[in-house]
């Protein structure tokens, strides 16, 4: 009984915590699916990532809400407008995630797991051999709470990422993924080092305190694919 008692006082302060977010109602107000939409901007603004008219895959996309910040970021700006959430679109944005993606205009989504190479083949299809822009990656793998397996994979998403990145994106190009600070974090810094020019870890605001997720941003391939 003490146990469910711990456990309903955990869920009752999340939930709490979760309502009166201001990134949560911010994002409700906005059409966002959720908060990491916010994280995006903030990256996308410290780093000057996303202009229309590039290609970006969004690798572990759903809710949807890093799509829909894409999407609004290559809605025309004619006649003073821009940032819609339908209509014209500049640009390509494929999407992708083990789970079913509620459909967001413009964007072509494939369901499968990137760790399998008939997925990533599905995934080199749909670029029709067009370079990619930049690669964002927000995927995570399911947790065991055992630090050494929860590490290791999720360096191996992030080493897939690379490798994508590495084969697929123009000579100035970016990548962006989400990584975990504790066991491996170094060496998965050293890895951006090694494969680009540029790299910043940015912690946006919209990533709350006591969560451990930060964001590495490559920008610039040492030797292009």
């Amino acid at each position: 009984m003490k146990v469910q008692t711990k456990s309903k006082k955990v869920n009752k302060a999340w939930l709490h915590d979760h309502v009166t977010d201001p990134y949560v109602q911010q994002a409700h107000k906005e059409g966002y699916r959720s908060r990491a939409a916010y994280k995006l901007k903030e990256i996308d603004e410290v780093c000057q990532l996303l202009r229309p008219g590039q290609v970006v895959v969004d690798l572990g996309a759903v809710p949807g809400a890093w799509s829909q910040y894409v999407r609004r970021r290559f809605a025309p700006k004619e006649a003073g407008v821009g940032g819609a959430a339908a209509g014209q679109l500049n640009g390509t944005i494929i999407a992708l995630d083990l789970l079913e993606f509620e459909p967001v205009e413009g964007v072509q989504f494939i369901q499968g797991d990137f760790r399998e190479e008939a997925v990533l083949e599905q995934l080199v299809s749909a670029l029709q051999g067009r370079p990619v822009d930049v690669v964002l990656s927000d995927m995570a793998p399911n947790l065991s709470g055992i630090d050494v397996t929860d590490s290791a994979r999720v360096e191996h998403l992030i080493e897939l990422a690379l490798e994508f990145a590495q084969a697929h994106l123009v000579p100035k190009g970016a990548l962006v993924c989400k990584v975990f600070h504790g066991s491996g974090y170094s060496q998965l810094v050293e890895a951006f080092r090694r494969t680009f020019r540029v790299v910043k870890a940015v912690k946006p605001k919209a990533s709350r305190d006591r969560s451990s997720e930060t964001f590495l941003v490559g920008i610039g391939l040492k030797q292009p694919g």
